[in-house]
């Protein structure tokens, strides 16, 4: 390691740009915080060596385009560069350099280690030809049609900004470390001011130490793009195929496709990953995951089946787009051998013979034409990917289509995101065709997956054939829907069989349907249900069933812990285990409009229905399921009983299937899912606990569990 050298030497006449083929900025704050904390800790005496930059100068056509920065490179022979490897670090470097310039300007301070600031900014920031100071040019950032281009320029080292500037994925990324960034320096100026700012400065641009690489004019950059990026935070498999796929422009031979096309290719190849970055990370809260997007597109826009498993990326790099592939040249890769299989291994026999392909279609030369292909499918479907996890921020959705794929967010929606998106880019099929489509969904996945708790890849692989053929318009919607409805009616019975026992395991075992999984999602249908009825929502909000430490979203009406005299008297014939079933059976749990504190679970009927100064709101104020409970005059076994029997009706209707068709053996059914068949066992009433002796005299009475 000779020829380290520092950040202050490495930008000594040299201008750097991050190519078209290189992802976004992609570290997070875990790496951000290992560099700072390395950096803090650095002993000022001491080096640290960050590593090696892999460098590409540039030849005068390829930076021809650089209109601003001709000047500095021609006039001033400065040489320009491509970051081949190390651009995260080097952009880490340049937000942290305009972080201490900025933090000395407002704190009035001149010099840095005996630099002026103005030569700091001009060395690694952006340079002004003098006297005019009308051209300038940045030292450091991204290819004019990379989309962070304009927003590292301007939201992240301050230039004046044009208007609008769009954001991606990896702009979050260029904010959320420009956040960082700030409030540590400001940490560190208050507790050391000038001498711990002028201190910081000095070891990032002196003591931190690079190796360099320069890689020659035939070196195949590309490929070492790939090899070296496996270090560091790993490339996403998206970004490894938009760089796969610029290298394929340069491989095509001109008789094929012509110098012209492939600029326009490898232009076309940008604004595609530029739209899918945009719409992934649309949503600064919850961007969508890169590699979850491209292998969904990849179950939607190639053709399907459980032979070739799931392992999408082993397709598209190592059979689709190859450079092999474009002469024709077999890449002897193995469907059979290469393809994992671990989503799905354990399928119905027929579910695997209607999805598996004899044939493999995609063995043959690969046109540029096919690459044109991809990429428009790949750009258009983004916005319908987006808007499936977002709905009502999508103007062409209908209201009725927003709310079903809200329900089926809420469920989980599963692996039939891909069929839903599809359903979007196929122009036969109507709104009220959709609006089927999704509540055939919900349903399926409410009995199956919700109730019954099928496999997770159950029935998966036809669905994800299905979403390729109604892309290609080979189905139709309704021979879809008639299909998923088939496998819901074959499977009712054994589905709600299996969700009895399971139930009564959790009985057993646990806290009976407070455990089941997916009651939020039940008892927040059931508030729908009624607030339908008037067209006005009390409970709305279904982040309200995030439930923290001290506060609950759905109750136990009948305590789970009672210690009130109301609750004693109530259930003074019922032994302590019967009182755990009884408090954990569907009937007596109750969705809040507004969460309470859990220490109120404890209050009598009387209590909760009215609300005290602690319970601001009681049941006659609250949800519509809320008032529904209000109504009753007083909660007892028989009333759990009989509530738990209105929801299991509901849910019959609500959800389409049924239990039995012997009325008789419904009902039993419904009794042994509820866990309290005991309350119809006609035992005796015993005499009630007088109110007005204390808690340890109760014992003289028939109390079963004390």
């Amino acid at each position: 390691m000779n020829n380290l050298i520092s950040l202050s030497k490495l930008f000594d006449n040299k201008i750097f740009r991050i190519p078209d083929y290189q992802r976004g900025y992609a570290w997070q704050m875990p790496q951000l915080s290992y560099f700072w904390d390395d950096l803090i800790s650095l002993a000022e005496n001491q080096y640290h060596y960050t590593g090696m930059l892999s460098l590409k100068k540039l030849k005068r056509e390829e930076y021809s385009a650089w209109d601003e920065e001709k000047w500095l490179i021609e006039q001033n022979y400065y040489e320009p560069y491509h970051i081949v490897d190390g651009q995260q670090r080097l952009t880490t470097f340049i937000i942290l350099v305009n972080t201490i310039i900025k933090k000395a300007e407002k704190e009035h301070i001149d010099y840095l280690n005996n630099t002026s600031i103005c030569d700091i900014k001009s060395k690694y920031i952006v340079e002004y030809k003098k006297p005019e100071n009308i051209l300038k040019a940045y030292k450091f950032g991204y290819e004019t049609d990379n989309p962070s281009f304009l927003y590292l320029r301007y939201k992240i080292l301050g230039e004046d900004a044009p208007g609008d500037i769009k954001e991606t994925f990896y702009t979050l990324n260029l904010e959320v470390a420009k956040k960082f960034f700030e409030e540590s320096v400001d940490e560190l100026y208050s507790k050391g001011k000038d001498k711990a700012l002028e201190t910081l400065f000095s070891k990032l641009v002196n003591r931190l130490q690079f190796n360099i690489l320069d890689i020659e004019d035939d070196f195949d950059v590309f490929v070492a793009f790939e090899t070296m990026n496996n270090r560091g935070k790993k490339l996403s498999n998206l970004e490894i195929l938009k760089n796969r796929l610029i290298y394929l422009t340069t491989v095509f031979p001109d008789s094929t496709l012509s110098q012209e096309e492939k600029r326009q290719l490898r232009k076309d190849i940008n604004d595609t990953w530029s739209e899918v970055y945009f719409q992934l990370g649309r949503n600064k809260n919850k961007p969508l995951n890169d590699d979850d997007y491209l292998k969904n597109h990849w179950i939607i826009y190639f053709t399907y089946s459980r032979k070739k498993g799931n392992d999408y990326i082993n397709f598209l790099l190592n059979r689709f787009f190859t450079s092999k592939a474009i002469f024709g040249i077999n890449t002897g890769f193995s469907y059979d051998k290469d393809f994992s299989d671990s989503d799905e291994s354990n399928f119905e026999p027929d579910d695997a013979s209607s999805a598996d392909c004899t044939e493999d279609p995609y063995d043959s030369v690969l046109y540029p034409i096919e690459i044109v292909n991809y990429i428009k499918s790949l750009k258009s479907v983004a916005k319908y990917w987006y808007y499936s996890f977002n709905p009502s921020e999508s103007p062409f959705f209908e209201s009725e289509e927003k709310k079903w794929i809200d329900k089926l967010n809420r469920i989980g929606i599963n692996y039939f995101r891909p069929l839903i998106v599809v359903s979007y880019l196929n122009d036969d099929v109507t709104s009220s065709q959709r609006i089927e489509l999704f509540k055939t969904i919900e349903k399926f996945i409410f009995m199956c997956f919700r109730m019954a708790r099928f496999q997770a890849s159950y029935y998966s692989s036809q669905v994800y054939a299905f979403a390729h053929k109604l892309l290609t318009k080979e189905i139709t919607v309704d021979v879809i829907i008639r299909d998923i409805l088939n496998k819901f009616y074959n499977n009712m019975y054994e589905a709600t069989n299996t969700f009895i026992s399971r139930t009564v395991s959790l009985f057993k075992n646990g806290n009976g349907f407070y455990d089941w999984w997916d009651l939020p999602y039940f008892l927040f249908e059931y508030e729908l249900s009624l607030s339908e009825k008037t067209n006005v929502g009390k409970l709305t909000d279904w982040s309200n069933f995030k439930n923290d430490k001290d506060t609950i979203s759905i109750e136990h009406i009948f305590p789970q812990t009672p210690t009130c005299w109301y609750w004693k008297n109530q259930f003074r014939d019922y032994s302590a285990e019967e009182k755990k079933v009884l408090s954990n059976s569907l009937g007596n749990l109750l969705a809040l409009a507004q969460k309470v504190n859990s220490s109120l679970q404890n209050d009598e009927f009387e209590k909760k229905k009215n609300g005290t100064d602690k319970r601001t709101r009681g049941y006659y104020n609250g949800s519509y399921s809320e008032m529904e409970v209000a109504r009753y005059k007083d909660w007892t076994p028989q009333t759990i009983l009989e509530r738990g029997m209105h929801l299991l009706d509901f849910m019959e209707k609500r959800w389409d299937f049924i239990f039995s068709e012997n009325e008789e053996e419904k009902y039993n059914k419904k009794l042994e899912l509820l866990g309290i068949s005991f309350v119809k066992d006609g035992r005796q009433i015993s005499e009630e606990i007088p109110k007005e002796l204390p808690l340890d005299v109760n014992a003289q009475f028939t109390v079963k569990d004390d």
